[in-house]
């Protein structure tokens, strides 16, 4: 992107910022001049991640705080990470359709992601997407995960403030008590709440965190209830991430938090260009050799990659 593009992004326009984010997917050298021309601008934005299992009424509950936020005057970026099949590669990106009301609000800018093979939530792209809404003067940027389930804790480590999404009646208490996703909560959200088994799924959480050892100024995860599709409970939901904001900044842990996330960006990075490194180098063929090889019980797999690192 030229000088002329970026400060069309920088101003926010649609197409500018749109057009970034989509270098961003394909990656490559344009993908790197933008971080490099963008990246100055960056690091004022709240970095919220919504999470939670497939049901819980997560799209919609996101529509909601942005437009709580909206009403607020704050301007508001959505990711919205959708999972790719295994099969044909192709991704239904639903969450856009979930949030048309937003659709013609200028200051809200919804993009769609499709995970491409990534694990933990979370597209490869998502934290470079992060980055062209944060320079774009988005104050807000909603990240909201694929809903896989309790190993989708990646969010974690690329958001300021973490929520975690339960309802009511989707299995068994001990279900949304289970290690994972519960450690990574910065607010717990049970959704749905007009449902009849709310008061035992808050009951059940309320345990999970009483078990806890609590440190001096150890920040405790609030148990909200909302029912998104009302809108009722979401405007406590938008005052507790700002208090959990002002809890970081009152404890100087939000710089921590911010470098734990550059970080953990950082060594992803290197992992991926190592990789790729490592693969530009091999033979196809010794690959598919070796593959045999170990299908076929000749060489075990820490054998086979000593050979290719080798």
């Amino acid at each position: 992107m030229n000088s002329d593009a970026i400060a069309q992004l920088r101003a926010g326009n649609p197409r500018a910022v749109a057009r970034a984010i989509s270098a961003m997917e394909r990656g490559g050298a344009s993908a790197r001049e933008i971080v490099t021309a963008i990246f100055r601008y960056t690091g004022r934005a709240h970095i919220v991640g919504v999470t939670g299992a497939p049901g819980t009424g997560k799209s919609t509950l996101v529509n909601e705080i942005a437009k709580h936020y909206r009403r607020r005057g704050q301007r508001v970026g959505i990711v919205a990470v959708d999972p790719t099949s295994p099969f044909s590669g192709g991704a239904i990106l639903g969450d856009r359709l979930r949030m048309q009301d937003l659709s013609g609000d200028d200051g809200v800018f919804i993009r769609s992601m499709a995970t491409r093979g990534a694990f933990g939530g979370l597209a490869a792209a998502t934290s470079d997407a992060v980055k062209v809404l944060d320079a774009a003067g988005f104050e807000i940027v909603l990240v909201e995960t694929v809903g896989a389930g309790q190993n989708e804790v990646e969010i974690a480590r690329n958001a300021h403030t973490t929520i975690v999404v339960e309802a009511p009646g989707m299995g068994d208490d001990i279900q949304a008590i289970k290690a994972g996703i519960m450690e990574i909560a910065d607010l717990l959200i049970v959704n749905k709440a007009d449902r009849d088994e709310v008061s035992a799924t808050v009951a059940a959480l309320e345990m999970n965190l009483n078990l806890k050892p609590k440190a001096e100024n150890d920040w405790r995860p609030p148990v909200l209830k909302t029912i998104a599709t009302t809108g009722e409970g979401v405007a406590d939901a938008v005052e507790w991430i700002g208090k959990h904001r002002a809890y970081l900044e009152a404890n100087h842990l939000l710089e921590v938090r911010e470098r734990a996330r550059c970080r953990a960006e950082l060594e992803l990075i290197v992992q991926r260009e190592l990789m790729a490194r490592l693969l530009r180098g091999v033979n196809g063929a010794k690959i598919e050799m070796l593959v045999e090889q170990i299908a076929a019980r000749e060489v075990d797999v820490y054998a086979a990659a000593e050979r290719l690192i080798g």
